[in-house]
């Protein structure tokens, strides 16, 4: 039996739960959300290693709609902005419209009834108006093509895919990656294990964390003086723009952050050889900057090495690196990010034409705005390729995306059988303004997630998450085919 529905959306994280949230603001309460996880959280349910937080303020890190005057930290810890997120959906009537369990595995749009088909991994079928993926750029844990990596005897997880019941005790652990989870888990598990081998591929800037606890004065003036709250989270809004503005374009401001990264080095890893591992050989910002007070000073420690060259083989017992060494181990921990660049899969999307989304985006994921593909009718993306910030809270982007398909679902609902399909040149419009711009901002002077092997930055925004805000307002008919049933 084919369920049928007004909206359907594809994940229950930060995104998805927005959107749910404008379509009930809206009035439109006929909607599913397609979650294959037993519980809602994306990135913040899975994410559950040891020290996982985030690296934007708490105060920001939330719904504007949604003030938390329970935070702990100024920095949240995973736990903490899992709560959050639950206690929001099930607050804002979230909850019962998600399908737990649920994965898709297609979405057909069929011009014939301007409704997206849409099948699950367990073979039910959903007919849908607007067809909103809400799976995010960060959703699939991506492990590096490194020959062997099967053969490993010993016991082996990615820090997405955390094993808890893996004790690390004793253990002799190889940790691949020095991403933004691995700064974060290296200090937690270090004192724990007998030795801890760190293999790093590129080196990172570090900066501080102005972390510290919200204590019991914190929570009492922000609920006698909920101002005070805003006023908190405009401080660190304002800064997140100065900052995404100083990546994209303001690069006269880059060395006063380097030197303050430098600094943070220097102070903390006293050894001038193990200091020249860990500097960057790249500008500031071009990768993902990252914020740390712990994981500089487990680096120096004398269970604890730094391995530069280069991962040549997984072996049975461990690692073997360029220089023919063999690094025996009892586990492995991958830190090597995700599959930023693989948007949607391993969903099989056709949009009109039965035409497989894969070929629009032969050589990188692009959309108007971040949120429509040309030849995709009614299908409208969050989080969606050039949406990521630099610096910055992504659930203001969020947010502004879901008001902007709100609108547009709105507008279906007005008019039945009807379907939108963006304009190729509004599309391509839009995106050879982004690309051009992005070429003057730091995202493209070396390697990084950012970017694809073509070269564009497909990830990133280039400019303030009050431009996004403004450009995404409303929905500008012009920019859309308007189609109809028969």
């Amino acid at each position: 039996m084919t369920i049928r529905t007004t909206a359907l959306i594809v994940g229950a994280g930060f995104g998805g739960v927005a959107m749910a949230i404008e379509l009930r603001r809206a009035g439109i309460h006929d909607f599913i959300v397609l979650e294959k996880a037993p519980s809602l959280g994306g990135v913040w349910r899975d994410n559950s290693y040891p020290g996982a937080g985030c690296d934007v303020p708490s105060p920001l890190y939330s719904y504007s709609f949604e003030h938390n005057g329970r935070w702990l930290r100024r920095y949240a810890e995973q736990p903490d902005i899992l709560a959050y997120l639950e206690r929001t959906a099930r607050k804002h009537g979230v909850t019962d419209h998600i399908r737990f369990g649920h994965e898709v595995a297609s979405a057909e749009f069929d011009d014939r009834t301007a409704r997206w088909r849409v099948r699950t991994t367990d073979g039910q079928e959903f007919a849908t108006v607007a067809f909103i993926p809400a799976t995010g750029q960060l959703s699939r844990p991506a492990y590096p093509a490194i020959p062997g990596i099967d053969s490993f005897r010993g016991r082996s997880f990615h820090s997405a895919e955390w094993d808890h019941e893996c004790d690390l005790a004793g253990k002799r652990v190889a940790v691949v990656g020095t991403g933004a989870s691995a700064i974060q888990f290296v200090p937690q598990i270090q004192p724990k294990v007998a030795r801890l081998t760190v293999f790093q591929r590129s080196a990172q800037y570090i900066m501080p964390k102005r972390d510290h606890a919200y204590d019991r004065w914190y929570h009492w003036v922000f609920r006698q003086l909920p101002v005070t709250q805003k006023l908190d989270r405009l401080g660190f809004w304002l800064y997140a723009e100065f900052a995404q503005e100083c990546l994209s374009r303001w690069r006269f401001f880059t060395p006063l952050f380097r030197r303050q990264a430098e600094k943070h080095l220097r102070e903390q890893v006293p050894d001038p050889e193990l200091r020249r591992k860990l500097t960057p050989d790249y500008e500031l910002g071009c990768k993902r900057v990252l914020f740390s007070n712990d994981y500089l000073p487990a680096l120096t420690r004398s269970t604890v090495d730094l391995v530069t060259d280069r991962i040549t083989e997984v072996t049975p017992t461990g690692l073997r690196t360029a220089d023919g060494t063999d690094h025996e181990v009892d586990v492995i921990i991958y830190g090597t990010g995700f599959a930023a660049q693989d948007l949607l899969a391993p969903m099989k999307i056709h949009g009109l034409g039965h035409r497989p989304l894969g070929d629009a985006w032969s050589e990188g994921a692009r959309a108007h705005l971040g949120i429509t593909v040309p030849g995709f009718p009614n299908m409208f993306l969050m989080y969606g390729p050039n949406t990521n910030l630099g610096g910055g809270s992504i659930i203001h982007m969020l947010e502004s995306q879901a008001r902007y398909i709100r609108d547009a679902v709105t507008t279906l609902v007005e008019y039945p059988g009807r379907y939108l399909d963006v304009r190729p040149a509004a599309e391509r419009a839009w995106d050879e303004e982004i690309q051009g711009r992005l070429q003057r901002s730091v995202w493209t002077r070396c390697r990084s997630w950012y970017r694809n092997e073509h070269g564009r930055v497909v990830a990133n925004w280039p400019g303030r998450t009050y431009e996004y805000r403004r450009r995404t307002r409303r929905v500008n008919l012009d920019d859309f085919r308007v189609g109809a049933v028969g």
